[in-house]
């Protein structure tokens, strides 16, 4: 499989006043899209209307043979639709679980970052709507998990251990921290679009959290970019290599432990280790999802001057090399 798009020219950021102006204008532009445009997921789903009511046995839980990593696996497929079913209600309750757990750090984390923030500076307002919205989302994301009913741990559990710790990156070292919550945001926005643009017969409950995430979801991805794009070009020439190491690394941890579901799922549907091997990362598939996954993370790191030789290499070693999107949200081509 290749792709048949040239790599982007590398980045050349302009003048330092017209990067500070053009950053303030954003946030500007994101804090008032947040007054304007925001949702509760108390008055904007209607959780108790009658089809989005749980129901035993409905297909619709059935994981998509296209775009779920699982649901596209034969052994998953040859399973009888009742297995099939409870698979897929647990597998979406814990993603909505995994969604709750990184929402939590990154309003912690966010609360921190803001916390140091001088009087004045735009990015304490925006910061702290994006809590708010993420506040929100945590409180989406359990009504979800308990409708289904699914008892799930969500997140693997060395990276549950490590969530008190995470969000004191946002002060000790702020851009890292940003590779994190994009390492986090850019897959679970990713698989949702995926979703939403397959256009299958989900079930209510799931394709109404979905638009609704997806929606706010945009701005705050908006805002990590930005910031990041304003922050990192003028740093040094060491400090901008070492981030450019940091990058892919944070990413493809990060993602490996969101995406990929924790040992209980192996434990409770007698998984065989070989197809949780091929799902998660071995089979060409799985291998192409995983690369596209940061095609606009790999835009980003252009655009920053992180994408130098060395850097490269690792993003390739990692296996999430690959074509960057030529503008954010860029739908995944390849050719065969």
């Amino acid at each position: 499989m290749t792709t048949t798009q040239p790599r982007p020219t590398t980045y050349t950021p302009p003048a330092k006043h017209a990067v500070e102006t053009d950053y303030e204008q954003v946030l500007d532009d994101l804090s008032s899209a947040s007054v304007s445009r925001n949702f509760d997921p108390y008055l904007d789903i209607d959780w108790d209307a009658p089809h989005m009511a749980v129901v035993p046995d409905d297909p619709r839980w059935i994981l998509s043979s296209t775009v779920d990593p699982i649901g596209r696996h034969p052994w998953y497929q040859a399973l009888p639709e009742e297995k099939q079913i409870k698979i897929g209600m647990w597998r979406q309750a814990n993603v909505a679980k995994v969604g709750l757990q990184f929402e939590s750090i990154l309003i912690r984390g966010l609360m921190q970052y803001a916390d140091r923030l001088p009087n004045g500076d735009k990015r304490f307002r925006y910061t702290t709507h994006e809590a708010k919205e993420e506040c929100n989302h945590t409180l989406m994301f359990q009504e979800l998990v308990n409708r289904i009913g699914m008892e799930t741990k969500g997140m693997r559990p060395w990276l549950r251990r490590l969530s008190p710790i995470i969000p004191l990156f946002s002060t000790l070292t702020p851009t890292v921290f940003f590779f994190g919550v994009l390492a986090g945001e850019e897959p679970i926005d990713h698989i949702q679009k995926d979703f939403l643009r397959a256009s299958e017969d989900m079930h209510p409950a799931m394709s109404a959290v979905m638009q609704l995430h997806v929606a706010e979801e945009a701005r705050h991805i908006s805002f990590a970019h930005n910031h990041l794009r304003t922050t990192v070009p003028p740093k040094g020439r060491f400090a901008k290599f070492l981030l450019s190491i940091a990058m892919p690394i944070v990413m493809r941890v990060l993602c490996g432990a969101i995406v990929v579901p924790p040992k209980e799922f192996e434990r409770e549907f007698d998984v065989p280790r070989e197809v949780l091997n091929e799902i998660f990362w071995d089979s060409p598939q799985s291998a192409a999802f995983l690369a596209g996954v940061f095609g606009d993370v790999r835009m980003l790191a252009e655009q920053c001057g992180l994408m130098n030789p060395v850097a490269r290499r690792v993003w390739r070693a990692l296996g999430i090399d690959g074509r960057a999107s030529r503008y954010r949200s860029e739908p995944a081509y390849t050719a065969s």
